[in-house]
């Protein structure tokens, strides 16, 4: 089997959000892809069976508080109680630093084959690319992860990663790379994914893991997942290296306990994942199976600049995928229109903060502000007021285009002087009114995107000032 190289860093292509937006909206497998998506009625379901559903998010959400509060003091704790049960713990400000040091540790372990289960982080640093440059063989275990590094594509969504490939699609990769008869019946394509990933399991020598949530007290890595891929990526091979951010860490298992509640079922609606994997340390004298060495990255990269600032919340996110599940822009577009790691809400708040503002100019403003993501996201991150507070910081640095800029200036003018705002919304409504036609509609609005791709309903011809007046008369 083969798998396309993914070495260099693929340049961050944020900054074309529209381009790529419109052109999957004009892509009928991406539609359809999209249509087929429902982990959001999964979800729902999920929720149903939980009582006090609001009191156990509120309680989440004060732990994922609790932990970014306390974040110098759990990170220490971790790393004495980790080492103290003989994992290496690394610290890494940049994700070229992440690369450096799982590079440095393969090469000092004469490590030719590295296997890897799903890992969100490893997606920023382009890891797998740094590992190949150093002369290592990666493979992605995790099914999703592997379909999209056969395609020689990133994941488009960060927990069903192949969300935008049909069975046809995979059934095409695997007898491309695999040199087997096409097949486009799933189970006979999961038996297939198994039969080859097998020999890489048996033969690697080292595995690479994310990691959900460290545990300070117990020094413990806890890995969520629904494929036996983590586990086998974890005990199988003889070096085990996990890439995780600095915000992971919470204190307790009690605290992991009251998170696990709602990360399964807000990611997929089970009440619990088939595999809750807690590594506590590598293989020790009289353990059956377990890493001859156990390494742990922490990652910066970004994150410590958000703690104490108005962004903080956006932290306390636990990768449920929740928000861009019910999010109307995500479920048009799907993930690889944001261009970057995180899509959806959470993405359009986390890019701009990681990668800088600049760089993501359209993802603050790729939402609705209808809330969804906001109702739906199990520690309650305020994502809608993180976007606003997005768009806010890109008009004081003058990021945004300069008709932009000058025209919310000339609303904000006139919105002070109540006199001239009704004089000019009587206008634009009786304007917009005759622009509608006999349908009503306004089909295309001069120098206004927002009408290429979908109609405007007429205004009545009145202002509701008058409306309402009228009423009131009557």
């Amino acid at each position: 089997m083969s798998t396309p190289s993914s070495a260099g860093t693929r340049p961050h292509s944020t900054i074309s959000f529209k381009d790529r937006a419109h052109d999957r909206l004009n892509d009928a497998k991406v539609q359809r892809a999209m249509r087929n998506f429902n982990l959001a009625g999964a979800r729902t379901r999920g929720m149903l069976d939980m009582e006090n559903l609001e009191d156990i998010r509120t309680s989440a959400a004060a732990i994922r508080d609790r932990s970014l509060e306390m974040l110098d003091v759990w990170l220490e704790r971790f790393e004495k109680e980790a080492t103290r049960r003989g994992v290496t713990v690394h610290w890494a400000e940049t994700h070229e630093d992440a690369n450096r040091i799982i590079v440095d540790i393969a090469r000092a372990n004469d490590v030719k084959k590295v296997i890897k289960s799903k890992s969100m982080v490893s997606e920023e640093s382009h890891l797998n690319g740094a590992l190949e440059s150093a002369g290592m063989k990666v493979v992605e275990t995790d099914l999703g992860e592997y379909i999209v590094q056969l395609a020689g594509e990133t994941p488009s969504h960060i927990i069903a990663p192949a969300i935008h490939k049909s069975r046809e699609d995979v059934g095409d990769l695997f007898h491309e790379h695999h040199k087997t008869p096409r097949k486009t019946d799933p189970a006979e394509l999961t038996m297939e994914a198994r039969k080859f990933l097998r020999e890489h399991f048996l033969s690697a020598d080292m595995g690479i893991t994310g990691g959900n949530f460290l545990i300070a007290d117990t020094g413990s890595l806890v890995l969520v997942t629904n494929e036996g891929n983590g586990r086998m990526t974890t005990t199988m091979p003889r070096i085990h290296v996990a890439i995780t951010g600095i915000e992971k860490v919470l204190g307790t298992m009690e605290d992991l306990s009251c998170i696990l509640r709602l990360l399964t079922r807000s990611a997929t609606g089970q009440p619990i994942s088939n595999y809750i994997t807690i590594n506590t340390g590598p293989k020790a004298e009289g353990d059956a199976d377990g890493p001859e060495q156990m390494h742990v990255v922490i990652v910066d990269a970004g994150r410590a600049r958000l703690l104490g600032t108005d962004m903080q919340e956006a932290l306390r996110c636990i990768r449920c995928g929740a928000c861009m599940n019910h999010c109307p822009v995500y479920q048009n577009i799907g993930g690889h229109a944001y261009g970057w790691v995180y899509p959806g809400p959470i993405g359009s708040v986390l890019t701009p903060n990681y990668i800088g503002l600049e760089k993501a100019l359209d993802l603050p403003n790729a939402a609705t502000l209808c809330n969804q993501c906001g109702v739906v996201c199990p520690v309650k991150i305020p994502l809608p007021d993180l976007m606003r507070k997005l768009r806010e910081k890109q008009l004081d640095r003058g990021l945004r285009p300069w008709k932009e800029r000058a025209a919310i200036r000339m609303w904000a003018w006139a919105a002070q002087r109540p006199a001239m705002y009704a004089l000019l919304t009587r206008i634009a409504a009786r304007v917009g009114r005759t622009a509608g036609g006999a349908d009503r509609t306004i089909h295309k609005l001069p120098g206004n995107g927002w009408t290429e791709g979908r109609d405007l309903p007429a205004p009545s011809g009145k202002t509701f000032r008058e409306l309402y007046a009228s009423r009131t008369r009557k």
